[in-house]
Formats: C-alpha cells, structure tokens, sequence
C-alpha cells in the first residue's frame, strides 16, 4: 500500500479521505495548507498527494508549479476543487497534475484516481497474490479502475470457520461489494471475541468509537452477534 499525503485546509475533507484511504490499507498524512504540505514532501517523500486548490496561504496550483520547478514534483499530485475553472483544472494538468477531482468528490472517482496515480508511478509487475488466513482470492486481480469500467473480478471467499464459507459476488459496484465483506469480517470477530467491542477493536486495530460507527454503518447487529458468541 501507498503512503497518501491530502493537503485540504477544510477539517471534513481531511477527515473524510483519511478514513477512506485508511480503509484502503493506505498511510495517510494529512496538510492543512501549503506550508505543512511543504514539511511532509521534504521529510516523507509521499507516494501521491491529493491536493486542493483554493487554500489561505498558497494555492494548489502555485504549490504544485513550485514542485514543478524545484525538481520534486517526483509523486503524482491529484487537484481537488469545488470552485475551480476549466482553464485552472486544464493549467494544474499542464504543470504536471495527473487528474483532477471536482467537489464533492464521489467515493468512485476518489479511488479510480488514486489507483490510476498509483499505477503510473510505480512501474514494475504487480506482485501475486498471497494466500491471507481466512481470504482467498483467484488469481486473477483487476485494478478498481477495470472493476469500474465492466470488468469481471474474481470470487472471494471469507472462511468464517472450520465448517463455514461465505461467498461475495464481486461482479457489483466496488462499495457494495466492500460493505459485504467488512460485515461479514467484523460479525466473525464479534462472535470469536463474544461481543466484546473492546477485544472486537484491539484485534482490527480500530478505535473503539470508530469501530462502533462502521458497525452501525454496516447494519451489523450487536444483540445477535452476542447471542450467536453464546
């Protein structure tokens, strides 16, 4: 996975993308404006930066020719904007942005994006699949921009235990499919740690708050969960 830097001087940008590409497997690094963003490039050396526009200090597009010019626009840089023009989406392209995002950014294009970026800079063979205790892949990946575009992605089977498969039908929008398996992934935990959120939080790496809100945004029911650890 990829170390993301989102530079976003709005606090429920920062927040939503960084919970997303969390969920992802993504690092997440986070910038409120340009100077910030300046400090994490030079020390991190990110994989890909989403980067807004229209912020108080400096602006996406003087950041973004400031990198250009200096030598370190070395990562790809995604615009993101609400307000901005063609003319700015079409010079921030010029410069050397890969892709441009118009606010509010859909949860589709965030990803495609991301993985078109992603793609590009890293030039080698993508590594095979490795077998994961309780996750079983085919062989064949497709990358979410083919999944997008009707692609054909493989079954993925959740050993939920030592007589129980559970089955995805990943042909479906990417967040259908997603949402099943998480689902599917926190019920088994809840019944093997027999309710307990706190255990439950411990073994996903989630905070406790955090995992009670992807519970309840899941449909997840925690009275049976509790019934079916007994």
């Amino acid at each position: 996975m990829a170390t993301i830097l989102v530079v976003d001087d709005e606090l429920g940008i920062r927040d939503l993308l960084s919970e997303i590409l969390n969920d992802e497997g993504h690092t997440v690094e986070l910038a409120e404006n340009a100077a910030q963003a300046r400090s994490v490039r030079t020390q991190l050396r990110p994989d890909l930066v989403l980067l807004d526009i229209w912020m108080p200090d400096t602006d996406g597009v003087t950041l973004l020719k400031e990198w250009a010019s200096s030598g370190m626009l070395t990562m790809p840089v995604i615009m993101m904007s609400g307000h901005a023009t063609i003319d700015t989406a079409v010079e921030a392209t010029r410069i050397g942005a890969t892709a441009f995002l118009e606010k509010p950014i859909t949860l589709q294009k965030l990803l495609k994006a991301v993985d078109v970026g992603l793609n590009k800079s890293v030039h080698k063979p993508a590594a095979p699949v490795t077998h994961k205790p309780g996750l079983q892949m085919a062989p064949a990946e497709l990358t979410v921009e083919a999944a997008m575009t009707g692609g054909t992605l493989p079954e993925m089977v959740l050993d939920i235990g030592p007589q129980s498969q559970q089955s995805f039908n990943l042909d479906g929008p990417l967040r259908e499919a997603r949402d099943e398996f998480e689902k599917a992934y926190f019920e088994y935990h809840l019944a093997k740690e027999s309710g307990s959120m706190t255990r439950v939080a411990e073994k996903t790496g989630l905070e406790r708050t955090h995992l009670y809100r992807k519970l309840k945004q899941l449909g997840v029911d925690l009275a049976r969960s509790k019934r079916n650890a007994l």
